[in-house]
């Protein structure tokens, strides 16, 4: 029996703690440490970047963590996986060569490139997902030190797991519950409490970062390293796993997991066990993120204070369009969202005050330019009473668009760079299957009739949204099975959308997951064309579920006193 591998996670998106590296490396024995920088946005910005600097394109901010802690990885044998590589990864396994050879630290650095795809016209990146059997060559010939370009994020864990227990493409089960583990892991501290939907049964104040300790059969354990903070539970663990997913067959280049088999068990203080799992082959298909600027965008904020705010708002509104039509050059798109975040007779000018949210966009740079900037401070001595802005207006900035398509894998050159420069093809699976959805499971029995008591749904459910592309995703659980056999029947589709009137005329398609007393909605369209785009207040849908768990429906009583239930 080949031992467990211990495999650490110290970086969830570009920007992530700095000195998480560090933590991680000192805090308790590893095996390999991986640290996820991309994500539907950054590529997008290292796009741009790579235009002002062809030599550039990855995440810099791993080089200057690697010069602070490669010698520490060195010393305690430390493999280090990273897909910083962005658009460039060969770039970025030169600059480590450089690095380590300043430095003094006989390291072999090897990447995985063939990502890249042909960019359409109109497009400024182009990247298919790769899975980790390019990453799992790299470490069998040796190399300390593995950088890639656009992985899947799970994939910084399948193909450690796979170079250390030989599995081959057709361990499907064992591959897919890598999967699971690198899902709970790459989003670094929302793991082990972060942005958690019951933080306060916890002290959350500094999270520790995540660690699986991965078996040979695919099981693991989510744990972190003594001492530090946050928690690992059912909880933490369950809103991860439920984190931008869509149906039970989550699909990936190396296997399709299915997340309706999960088990979870508390494994002790700090440690939640993951089993079960199984997998089949993945699709035929791997998808490629498409990136291009979709136009030119602007925003204003008026700060509407005290008496009359909807009047004042409605006077700012009918100015505005007067401006703009004297001027002949009304954007493309005018959108304006009041917030009501005044209260009456408040005790600060602060809390007296709404805001009032302009946002433009138009394919021309001049149309969300001068003429919107110039018509709004115009305004500043002809309109309501205690006229401001939350800030000057700007000039605009472009705007970005992120679109999915799909190729057949076999089209796709998955290439693994070794560390003495021999470049080793990475062919498909050998074996595909189309995704299709599964037949839906069967509800629980429901909770008998007893009386209920208007409530926010929050004060029994947790939840954790996100996004992909222009879609939204929220999963919603609880933590007892009373809790399960009302909620499965209670938060129906009709429901979710009386609750959230956004997504009242957006499809919405509801995924049950019985194991984790789970139910995940996902909301088609609900971003528009992606994060980059801001279509909305919140352009990532990282607080929908928040909202869902603000919103009051009729509660059974028993639910609301009955003791939370951990295991």
């Amino acid at each position: 029996m080949t031992r467990p591998l211990r495999i650490g996670n110290a970086s969830g998106f570009y920007g992530d703690r700095f000195d998480a590296v560090r933590e991680m490396l000192t805090g308790g024995p590893l095996d390999v440490l991986t640290g996820d920088y991309l994500a539907e946005l950054t590529m997008l910005i290292l796009g741009r970047s790579r235009l002002k600097d062809p030599g550039r394109g990855y995440a810099s901010t791993f080089l200057r963590q690697l010069e602070e802690n490669l010698g520490l990885a060195h010393e305690r044998g430390v493999k280090i996986v990273a897909n910083a590589g962005g658009l460039n990864p060969a770039g970025l396994a030169d600059a480590v060569r450089e690095l380590a050879d300043k430095a003094g630290v006989p390291v072999r650095v090897a990447h995985v490139e063939g990502d890249s795809r042909p960019v359409p016209d109109g497009f400024l990146t182009a990247n298919a997902y790769l899975g980790g059997a390019g990453i799992a060559a790299c470490l069998r010939a040796g190399a300390d030190i593995v950088v890639t370009g656009r992985v899947t994020d799970a994939a910084l864990v399948t193909g450690p797991a796979a170079a250390h227990f030989g599995w081959g493409d057709e361990d499907h089960d064992a591959l897919a519950g890598a999967v699971v583990a690198g899902h709970v892991l790459e989003c670094g501290t929302q793991a082990t409490g972060g942005n958690y939907a019951f933080f306060g049964d916890h002290d959350i104040r500094r999270p520790g970062f995540p660690l699986a300790e991965i078996h040979e059969d695919g099981s693991s354990v989510i744990t972190k390293h003594d001492g530090t903070g946050g928690v690992v539970d059912l909880g933490t663990v369950t809103a991860q796993l439920l984190y931008e997913t869509g149906g039970a067959r989550y699909a990936g280049p190396d296997v399709t997991a299915r997340l309706d088999t999960v088990r979870l068990t508390q494994d002790g203080p700090d440690r939640v066990r993951i089993s079960g799992v199984r997998g089949e082959a993945p699709p035929p298909t791997l998808k490629v993120g498409l990136n291009r600027i979709g136009g030119w965008r602007n925003e204003v904020v008026f700060v509407l204070t005290g008496l009359d705010i909807e009047a004042k708002a409605q006077l700012v509104r009918d100015q505005f369009a007067d401006a703009l039509a004297r001027g002949g050059r009304r954007p493309a798109e005018v959108r304006w969202e009041l917030a009501r975040t005044d209260r009456a007779d408040a005790a600060s000018e602060e809390t007296a005050s709404a805001l009032l949210r302009l946002v433009v966009r138009d394919p021309d740079a001049e149309a969300v330019g001068r003429a919107v900037s110039g018509a709004a401070v115009e305004l500043a001595l002809g309109s309501y009473p205690g006229f401001h802005v939350t800030a000057p207006p700007g000039k605009g900035a472009p705007y970005g668009v992120f679109e999915a398509a799909y190729v057949p894998a076999e089209e796709v050159g998955h290439v693994a760079v070794l560390p003495d420069g021999e470049r080793e093809d990475v062919p498909p699976a050998v074996r595909s299957r189309a995704l299709e959805a599964v037949e839906e499971p069967g509800l629980p029995e429901p909770l008998p009739s007893g009386p209920t008591r208007s409530a926010p749904l929050g004060r029994v459910a947790g939840a954790r949204s996100g996004d992909k592309g222009g879609d939204a995703n929220v999963g919603v659980w609880v933590r007892s099975e009373d809790a399960w056999r009302w909620l499965a029947h209670e938060l129906t589709v009709a429901r979710f959308q009386e609750l959230l009137p956004e997504t009242a005329g957006l499809t919405v398609v509801r995924h049950v997951l019985p194991n984790l007393r789970a139910l995940n909605f996902v909301v088609h369209g609900l971003l528009g064309e992606g994060v980059a785009a801001q279509a909305r207040f919140d352009p990532q849908a990282k607080a929908v579920g928040e909202w869902l768990r603000s919103r009051r429906l009729p509660v059974p009583v028993a639910l609301l006193e009955e003791p939370e239930v951990t295991a």
